[in-house]
């Protein structure tokens, strides 16, 4: 699933090109894409002109006049790209938007069919149920009031920077490699850091994503940017998929443990459990 870095850097790429661009048409292909309405309601968006675009969570906000919104989730494999007018499409090809006087239009592509949109009709979008339910953005949070948000929540740290409502945008990739940036385990509990160790987790999170968005993201599987570009951050992981491998701080084999579900990538030297 696209992440904080990957969704933000998709908000750039598209923010670059459709800013400013008058929209002609909107088809939609997949009904139960739309997730509040039916394809009827897409036709107020004729004709208005894209006025932002940007990142909230793992999701992304295509601002209209009119206080128009289009709320995309791209889930585990939804993808924007570019395509010539008329050219043909995949049966994983959802929804197209068209542009006055582009002779490229944008598509929205997903594979598993685990995205939504949602459409808005409102001067303010964030307070929508999907953005409401959101947590702060992670990389806008200073130290205190991180300190703060963790010392009110319980449960393990993998569980808790996983929790959208503590914060928005951390995926499993992100949340792996900030616990190791760390040193901290994925089964730590919250309430048992330091405070040396809290300032310690975020500037990991600081960090990790600030560079990770500099990369353009992480290309695991089929990831890439609006124009079609991989990230590169892949390179820099240290410890999410690389069970057996040394760990780069100190030779001990990375080790794999699903929890809540998931696959966690850690040291078990360097990430040492609390007793």
């Amino acid at each position: 699933m696209p992440e904080l870095p990957e969704v933000e850097t998709i908000a750039a790429s598209l923010r670059r090109a459709i800013v400013g661009l008058t929209i002609a048409d909107i088809e939609l292909f997949l009904p139960k894409l739309l997730k509040n309405d039916d394809a009827t309601a897409l036709r107020k968006f004729r004709r208005a002109t894209v006025s932002g675009v940007r990142r909230r969570g793992k999701m992304l906000l295509l601002s209209c006049s009119g206080d128009l919104h289009l709320l995309f989730h791209l889930k585990m494999t939804g993808q924007f790209y570019w395509a010539r007018k008329g050219a043909g499409r995949d049966a994983h090809t959802h929804l197209r938007i068209s542009f006055r006087n582009r002779d490229r239009e944008l598509r929205f592509r997903d594979v598993r069919k685990f995205g939504f949109l949602r459409l808005l009709d409102t001067p303010f979008p964030d307070e929508s149920a999907e953005l409401r339910a959101l947590g702060p953005e992670p990389l806008e949070l200073d130290v205190r009031d991180f300190d703060q948000r963790i010392a009110r929540r319980k449960g393990r740290l993998k569980s808790l920077l996983l929790d959208q409502s503590f914060l928005a945008g951390i995926g499993n990739i992100y949340a792996d490699e900030i616990l190791f940036a760390s040193r901290l385990h994925p089964l730590t509990p919250a309430a048992s850091l330091k405070a040396v160790e809290i300032a310690r987790l975020w500037t990991a999170i600081r960090d990790i994503l600030a560079k990770a968005i500099a990369a353009g993201g992480s290309s695991i599987r089929d990831y890439k940017d609006a124009d079609g570009v991989d990230g590169l951050f892949q390179e820099e992981h240290r410890v999410y998929g690389r069970r057996g491998r040394p760990c780069p701080r100190c030779g001990t084999k990375i080790v794999r443990r699903v929890i809540g579900g998931r696959s966690s990538f850690f040291c078990p030297r360097c990430q040492r459990k609390k007793a």
